[in-house]
């Protein structure tokens, strides 16, 4: 699997009982907050809940274009085993 693949399923699994909003990092180094999120093949499309300062409040993401996550809401880490992650041995 390539990373846009390990996004897209990531995003794919999100657990409805976490929240589905964070700050998503690009590859080309844009910060993108969001609060909402929607899916396609090969596109991740963000909503953002203030317009950023060219008025835009959707961003259409390539997954291969994702370079990091940040989680803002406070969330146990043991609740992202639900998401595939689990303690080293």
């Amino acid at each position: 699997m390539n990373s846009g693949e390990y996004w897209r399923s990531l995003f794919e699994n999100w657990p409805a009982s976490m929240p589905r909003r964070g700050l998503l990092i690009t590859t080309f180094g844009e910060a993108i907050p969001f609060v909402s999120y929607l899916l396609s093949p090969g596109i991740l499309l963000l909503e953002r809940d203030k317009p950023d300062s060219l008025g835009a409040r959707k961003v259409l993401v390539a997954y291969e274009a994702i370079s990091a996550l940040k989680i803002t809401d406070v969330i146990d880490l043991v609740r992202f085993q639900e998401l595939g992650f689990q303690s080293p041995s």
